[in-house]
């Protein structure tokens, strides 16, 4: 059978299978060691490519398309009508996740013994995350701000969660470019074509390797968690309602709110973006799927390659709806486990800081860990609360990644159909 006859969402779907199933025979009869050193670095493998190729893909992608845009009125009105849009879906995302742990309260039934046994089995790993979460806390409420400015951009483009640094660095680019003129930077434009050319056929060649790593990262995330049946069954109201609330954005809001503002049908939008679901899924990162992100919206999707290289870029780093509705789960079930009597202002605090959190939130797989530390410090809620979730984060993290790269692709879809 030639593979290449085979779809490439066909082929990821299959090695997610086979991943998963020769993880278990292998747990199973003892054979965990060989999934470690000898499977598992091929999924590893896969997302360094992925990332590796993340960087120049923005950074180039991003001065083609706002170099495209001819003048600095119509750049403007994008970049306001896709960061507005993004606010507006993460604020969504945030307050349905409030919404629906107020009304089922997962945290209530969480036995004490087990809240105490997980505390010490990962106290450890929680230490890092708190210390890191410590200093962000104590450089300032600008901090984010300031971090938008590369001190070096050589030194931002080695580091996938610095991407703001990137995009920053490639919208001044752009912008001046468009200033000075076509007959000046005309010279340049063909090299900046060739160069996207290039990173895309790049992209190519690595998605030839998807269904490898995918079937790698498969195997190794079964064994992993193999041990943990005791914290999924203790948890499983609130994965549950983090599912729940995944869910309602991903296959009811997004669906309908493309038929109704973008006029494009909601089936056809589904069916277009379940490639990009899956590898999203397997990855569990936005930076990591966005080169084939782009690529795909622009050739299932028709989204145009000036609205493509300017959305998803920007989407990839400040629009984390998954990423928010989940840390509103995540942040108002500690408060119900410690029996804490959330005030107004401090649900209205969590609100807005999630928000905020999700634009700093690295596009990586547990990028969001850091994060919620900060926001469950900001509101007085206790930090060691964060252990008793970090045993399911890991599946979570791939649903809510699925969430956050579709609602990049319906604001895509959405601002490519009011620049038409």
């Amino acid at each position: 059978m030639n593979l290449r006859r085979i779809p490439l969402y066909l082929q990821i779907l299959i090695a997610m299978a086979l991943g998963a199933l020769a993880g278990y025979v292998l747990l199973t009869t003892g054979f965990t060691t060989l999934v470690t050193h000898w499977i598992k670095p091929w999924g590893t493998i896969f997302i360094r490519l992925l990332k590796l190729i993340a960087v120049p893909l923005v950074f180039v992608s991003l001065i083609k398309g706002v170099s495209q845009m001819g003048d600095l009125t119509r750049l403007t009105q994008l970049g306001l009508k896709t960061v507005s849009t993004y606010i507006v879906t993460t604020l969504l995302a945030v307050s349905l996740g409030m919404s629906l742990v107020g009304i089922i309260r997962p945290g209530s039934l969480l036995p004490a013994e087990k809240t105490a046994e997980l505390n010490k089995a990962y106290r450890d790993n929680l230490g890092d995350k708190v210390a890191q979460a410590d200093v962000m806390q104590e450089t300032g409420p600008l901090q984010f701000i300031v971090d938008i400015i590369p001190e070096n951009l050589a030194m931002a483009a080695t580091d996938n969660s610095k991407m703001l640094q990137i995009i920053f660095v490639a919208l001044i680019a752009g912008i001046a470019l468009i200033a000075i003129g076509h007959e000046k930077a005309a010279p340049l434009l063909p090299v900046i074509d060739a160069a996207n050319a290039v990173i895309l056929k790049i992209v190519d060649f690595i998605m030839l390797y998807a269904p490898l790593g995918v079937f790698a990262l498969m195997a190794g995330m079964v064994t992993d968690f193999a041990g943990d049946t005791a914290i999924f069954s203790s948890l499983g109201l609130y994965a549950l309602t983090v599912v729940l609330a995944l869910g309602i954005l991903a296959f009811l809001v997004y669906p309908l709110a493309v038929q109704l503002l973008a006029r494009y049908p909601g089936r056809e939008f589904m069916k277009g973006i379940f490639p990009i679901q899956l590898l999203a899924f397997s990855t569990s990162s936005s930076a990591a799927t966005l080169p084939f992100t782009m690529e795909h919206a622009q050739k299932k999707l028709g989204i145009s390659e000036e609205t493509a290289s300017f959305v998803f870029p920007v989407g990839a780093t400040i629009n984390m709806d998954g990423t928010s509705a989940y840390q509103a789960v995540s942040i108002l079930f500690i408060a119900q486990l410690y029996g804490i009597d959330l005030t107004t202002a401090q649900l209205i605090s969590i609100l807005l800081l999630t928000v905020l959190a999700s634009i700093g939130t690295p596009g990586v797989p547990g990028g969001s860990i850091v994060m919620t530390v900060m926001v469950l410090s900001s509101v007085g809620i206790p930090t060691e609360g964060l252990v008793i979730i970090l045993g399911i984060d890991r599946p979570l993290d791939m649903l809510r990644t699925v969430v956050n790269v579709s609602g990049d692709v319906f604001v895509a879809k959405l601002m490519d159909k009011k620049k038409k």
